[in-house]
């Protein structure tokens, strides 16, 4: 089959479709159609395409004018899609909803302030997936301002989520510095950034009894952990209406205090741990016995003082260790310093009683270490010793905590009650990522109350949206695929991994050969095909080469 062009004298040149065959010993030409309507170059065309050549190379055909990243925001997007995130934010669709989902996703992302959030989308798909490319910066705020107004209605959608009548929700406080001084939440206290000196809010994470994120609560930088809590319990039974719930929070939340209050909720059981001064009192009457743990490391009993509470005293070998090592590389470095001061005094550099106390005073206040040392100071001396029967009598409850809870051991076993006490160690988890690179909760340079309010809640729902993409990437990541492990390991002993997961860390490698990740390099590693605005040659529109899929690099 080919194209023949024949002359005409006085008319266009026939273009013919045409076949040859052999017949006997001649050549026969038949006419298949008559294509004379086209042009000359659309003939050509047909002829190259019958002869098996190319039209033209494909380089020359199109130019790459703009090519942008796509992968990681398909990924997130697809992710915030399947956990109905739209609807859980409002049930009507707006450009402030789309605001706030480019938002979360765009933290998930790469997290960056609001104005640089805004400018990144232009060298990535994320705003014309959202349909918001065009919003800049006080758009965004105005979005926050949006999402705030809303804070409650969604969370009690979380609620009926992921909590469940009878259910355990765990409870813990955390705080992050604040740039500038006008934010009235602003507030100096405890600072867990280990940033002295600064100015912080605290924020309280309310989570299910895996860690995944339902509520967010902000206070004043100065607010105590126990001031927190029966705001948690009033959200609980009222906004999210869990007419039975256990709260499990550290000694530091849930308080004696806060124990005699939660004792006249109906249908609120804890449970906490003991701080170290009660289990002094209990090791010194007697009620806990070393010897016990000669068979187990664990067991439970009941005491006096503690009426109607069921006591499970537990003893950590390895915890008992890292205490010991820790207290020992204090007391040296503590010594190494008194050593130093005693030296100046002895050489006459430090004289009088109130210096020598000021500078021995910061020395021992630096490490913690006061109770174990007793000091002699006098006037051009300065002499001090280590309280060796202080530091025994400290090294005895090493490796121990003791659990206390009011849930009967019918509902809730004794193994299972040591076990749901360590879980707050999911909302620890919460908090580093929020922290880290991951999400970047800090620092915080919103000035007003409520844009700190918001940003702080769009930050929980990224966790919410990274902490369902972590499961389901479990099997990519260093993560332990085995829950049945932890289920049956000793509730005592460290958490440890599962083989499986032992091995992904020391290959760095999954089962197939292929790399293993963290959360973050599988965001920043999703292949795409590239997204790019391509200009064909041959018409002067421009259009876009849709990604049709992402994939891990060997996967």
């Amino acid at each position: 089959m080919y194209i023949d062009i024949v002359p005409n004298r006085n008319s266009p040149p026939a273009i013919l479709l045409r076949e040859s065959t052999r017949e006997g010993g001649r050549i026969v030409k038949r006419t298949l159609a008559n294509l004379s309507s086209l042009s000359r170059e659309q003939a050509e065309s047909i002829r190259a395409v019958l002869k098996g050549e190319p039209l033209a190379p494909v380089d020359s055909l199109f130019e790459v004018v703009r090519s942008r990243t796509h992968g990681a925001v398909q990924a997130i997007g697809q992710a915030m899609q399947r956990l109905h995130l739209g609807p859980l934010l409002d049930s009507k669709p707006s450009r402030q909803r789309d605001l706030v989902l480019a938002m979360i996703a765009a933290r998930v992302r790469d997290p960056q302030s609001k104005l640089a959030t805004s400018r990144s989308w232009h060298h990535s798909t994320l705003g014309e997936w959202f349909g918001v490319a065009d919003a800049d910066e006080h758009e965004l705020y105005g979005a926050l301002d949006w999402l705030l107004e809303r804070q409650d209605k969604i969370e009690r959608r979380l609620a009926r989520r992921h909590l469940a009548e009878g259910g355990r929700v765990l409870y813990d406080l955390s705080s992050s510095y604040l740039e500038g001084s006008h934010c009235p939440l602003g507030q100096r206290g405890y600072s867990r950034d280990g940033k002295k000196g600064k100015l912080q809010v605290n924020y309280g994470l309310l989570t299910d009894d895996r860690g995944c994120p339902v509520s967010i609560s902000v206070f004043a930088g100065n607010t105590s952990d126990p001031q927190t809590l029966m705001d948690q319990v009033d959200s609980l039974q009222g906004r999210f209406d869990l007419q039975s719930v256990i709260l499990v929070g550290d000694r530091g939340m849930i308080s004696q205090k806060q124990i005699e209050a939660l004792d006249k909720r109906s249908g609120v059981d804890w449970i906490t741990a003991l701080k170290n001064g009660a289990i002094r009192k209990l090791v010194d009457t007697g009620a806990i016995q070393m010897d016990l743990f000669d068979e187990r490391n664990l067991f439970e009993f009941s005491d006096p003082a503690f009426p109607g509470e069921r006591l499970i005293v537990c003893r950590n070998p390895s915890l008992a260790t890292l205490r010991g090592e820790k207290r020992n590389a204090l007391l040296e470095a503590t010594t190494r310093e008194l050593e130093t001061v005693q030296r100046m005094v002895a050489s006459g550099r430090l004289k009088a009683a109130d210096k020598i106390g000021v500078r021995v005073g910061k020395v021992i206040n630096k490490y913690k270490m006061a109770k174990h040392f007793e000091l002699d100071i006098q006037e051009g001396q300065f002499h001090f010793q280590v309280n060796a029967a202080q530091v025994a009598e400290e090294a005895t409850l090493d490796g121990l905590y003791v659990i206390r809870t009011a849930v009967p051991r019918e509902h809730l076993s004794t193994d299972d009650t040591v076990r749901h006490y360590k879980s707050l160690s999911q909302v620890e988890a919460a908090f580093r990522s929020l922290k880290s690179d991951d999400l970047k909760i800090r620092p915080i340079y919103h000035y007003t109350e409520d844009r700190v309010r918001a940003h702080l809640f769009l930050c929980m729902l990224a966790y919410y949206v990274k902490w369902h993409m972590t499961e389901a990437w479990r099997p990519l990541l260093f993560a332990d695929t085995e829950r049945e492990h932890r289920a049956q390991a000793d509730p005592v002993a460290p958490a440890t991994r599962s083989d499986a997961a032992l091995e992904k860390v020391a290959t760095k490698t999954l089962d197939d050969g292929t790399p293993a990740h963290s959360f973050r390099t599988v965001v920043s590693q999703i292949i795409p095909r590239p997204f790019s605005h391509t200009d064909p040659g041959y018409r002067p529109s421009v259009f876009p080469d849709y990604a049709l899929g992402w994939k891990i690099p060997g996967r």
